[in-house]
């Protein structure tokens, strides 16, 4: 890949987990009663449909991993597993009397933090008082991000006991000198071991985290970590790019100076690298950054152009609406957006209140709408169409000049009110999506609110 097109697009932009991106939000936020009739209205159109999607995030873990940027709590003291469960399905209780009906919970993923800090007698507790309040219909896909270090083969099958058949875990690399750096260590015998835990206990498809990007990392170490990857064969892998936001609060990110970080090219070359071994091991690229089997349910869903993207990445199927439960958690019923408050103390202290915690969020407009559509066809399909009447926009006609230069570079073809994403342009398909991304053309930021696009 010539280096000149790295320097021209390697710039900050979103990751298109929502549209509008969270930065963008507006900024008188959302009315609680708004939020709920939008909840409301989206679980009545979509539930017999399609069921709906519940993430639960977790914040607890017992050592801080200075590469992540997420929400959590650092703590030894296992005392904070039953409060927490407690006030998550209080929380739960306000969104199902607010629903009215049986939810058929289609999908539910469990994030953190480490979901795995908490004991399998707690997660047993926070899975039936999720499940038992629902209908899990035949094809459901529940999933939990586990730490190699903690994940214990007890864990596994109680999870898989209660419905959980996707197991994802954080591997990140497997050089010693990156892993000391980032603060985790998990030698290949752990992460082998706990692969081989997961498939015994009746997981039907187990995923990789890997990062690239992170300080100390070279060509061999990659080649290295994917070969190692290699012989484990999870049915996905993410092979993110390190994300490095060292101006969010406390993510830790200042643990290491920025001067062991791999430079533009120098980083490209790794995805480059890691990106041809893992094809070469059998994999097929799927949407942005990720990669799976054709055995794989992600890789029928793409196939078959039903690929979905939401806050907690790709998935292989779709729900309209997406309740997310616990601190920070964001919802999602496709009209609105929401967040939870980002402290664990205010969040109990709103539940005690009897009330659905949010601080923030959005009310998409008839503009949003339209937009989001084409982000998402853009990131999870390599194309979209304006051509019918529900998916066009005035604004539009505005996107379409920005994209001149994508074209030129090699990135798009540009049909009758449609456009396609060539194989050179799937590396820069951020920068595609930015010039539909009418919020951050019209308002610039002033300060870095986004990392590197490549």
């Amino acid at each position: 890949m010539a280096q000149s097109l790295i320097a021209k697009y390697n710039i900050p932009g979103p990751r298109y987990t929502s549209y509008p991106t969270v930065p963008y939000w507006d900024e008188k936020g959302i009315d609680l009663d708004a939020w709920k009739k939008s909840v409301k209205l989206s679980f009545d159109e979509s539930n017999e449909k399609e069921g709906i999607s519940l993430y639960v995030h977790l914040p607890f873990c017992e050592s801080l991993c200075t590469f992540c940027g997420c929400n959590k709590r650092i703590t030894k003291n296992h005392e904070v597993e039953d409060p927490y469960i407690t006030a998550v399905l209080k929380e739960w209780d306000l969104y199902l009397e607010l629903l009215g009906e049986t939810p058929i919970i289609s999908e539910i993923h469990f994030g953190g933090g480490t979901p795995t800090f908490f004991s399998p007698e707690s997660l047993r507790k926070l899975i039936l008082g999720l499940t038992s309040k629902g209908i899990i219909p035949e094809n459901h896909s529940y999933s939990f991000e586990g730490h190699p270090n903690n994940t214990k083969l007890e864990h596994l099958k109680v999870m898989n006991e209660l419905g959980f058949n996707r197991a994802s875990y954080g591997v990140q690399d497997f050089d010693p000198k990156v892993q000391k750096t980032i603060n985790r260590i998990q030698p290949f015998e752990v992460v082998e071991e706990v692969i081989n835990n997961t498939r015994a206990a009746g997981y039907t498809s187990t995923s990789f985290d890997l990062v690239y990007g992170l300080p100390h990392q070279t060509k061999e170490s990659i080649i290295d970590t994917i070969n190692k990857v290699r012989e484990l064969k999870p049915d996905r892998i993410a092979y993110y790019s390190y994300a490095h936001v060292p101006w969010i609060k406390g993510n830790g990110q200042r643990g290491y100076d920025e001067a062991d970080l791999p430079k533009d090219d120098e980083k490209r070359e790794l995805y480059e690298i890691g990106y041809q071994l893992l094809l070469d091991s059998g994999y097929k690229e799927i949407g942005m950054d990720h990669f799976a089997l054709e055995t794989d349910s992600m890789y029928v869903s793409m196939k078959n152009k039903e690929l979905h993207r939401n806050f907690m990445g790709y998935s292989a199927s779709k729900t309209q609406l997406m309740i997310g439960l616990g601190v920070s958690s964001i919802s999602d019923s496709w009209y609105a957006f929401a967040q939870n408050v980002k402290t664990v103390e205010e969040y109990y202290k709103i539940i005690e209140e009897g009330e659905i915690p949010i601080f923030r969020g959005h009310e998409l407009t008839e503009e949003d709408l339209v937009i989001r559509r084409h982000i998402l066809d853009i990131m999870c399909h390599y194309e979209t169409s304006w051509a019918d009447e529900e998916s066009y926009h005035e604004i539009i006609d505005e996107c379409i000049p920005r994209l001149t230069e994508l074209i030129e570079d090699g990135f798009l073809e540009l049909g009758n009110k449609s456009l396609k994403v060539t194989e050179a342009g799937k590396p820069f398909i951020r920068n595609i999506c930015m010039a539909f991304d009418v919020r951050l053309i019209r308002n610039k930021p002033q300060t870095q609110l986004f990392s590197m696009t490549i």
